[in-house]
């Protein structure tokens, strides 16, 4: 699955968790992709899954980017603006990378599940071992290939390892159909590893949820 979904997008790689994402939506399904950037995921869905793509994207330079590839994307928050959504309105909401920089990220995910059928989440895990030692030894908050920003101008202000998700996502009382967690080199930890395993080793997480019932 993984190599069709390489040779199906754009030329040059595509980032782990782009393809995690993909094998979890079926072909044909109405998407909305929330902090969509600059449009690399809804147009790897798009091109290999043939989705109905939507995004909201914050930043203007994201959006004209999306735009540029054909993508029907419009600037939007996702702290105020899904509420305007109505119920069921998509198959699939995800939220890649985005919601450690969303301001209520709860309120978030329950509008996603509201909005959507399914909600995908990707996020850094700052539970990661790497990011404990370089705040053991070093005395300083880590920094990470997805968490590159220093603490002064990072736009991630709910900073989550996989534990504290999966408490979230039992206090919501929503339901964890598939997850997976990707190592430092992008590669899937073992699927039957136990949740303190993950939040050790893995250094960024993947789950679809769905309501209960």
């Amino acid at each position: 699955m993984t190599q069709d979904l390489t040779m199906a997008s754009a030329p040059g790689p595509v980032r782990p968790d782009y393809l995690v994402v993909a094998g979890m939506i079926e072909p044909g399904s109405k998407v909305l992709d929330v902090g969509c950037g600059d449009g690399g995921l809804l147009k790897l869905l798009r091109d290999s899954k043939g989705v109905d793509g939507r995004g909201i994207e914050l930043s203007r330079e994201g959006v004209n980017q999306c735009v540029a590839e054909g993508l029907a994307v419009v600037q939007g928050d996702a702290d105020t603006d899904l509420a305007f959504y109505p119920d069921d309105a998509f198959d699939v909401v995800i939220l890649s990378q985005t919601i450690q920089a969303t301001r209520a990220p709860r309120v978030v995910l329950e509008h996603m599940l509201r909005i959507g059928k399914r909600a995908i989440v990707s996020f850094p895990n700052f539970g990661h071992w790497r990011l404990r030692m370089q705040l053991v030894t070093r005395g300083r908050m880590p920094t990470s290939e997805n968490l590159p920003y220093r603490w002064y101008d990072t736009p991630n202000i709910h900073f989550c390892t996989i534990r504290d998700f999966v408490d979230l996502v039992r206090e919501i009382d929503a339901v964890i159909e598939r997850s997976t967690a990707l190592d430092w080199h992008g590669r899937e930890v073992r699927v039957n590893a136990p949740w303190w395993f993950w939040n050790f080793f893995g250094e960024q997480a993947v789950f679809k949820l769905s309501r209960k019932g």
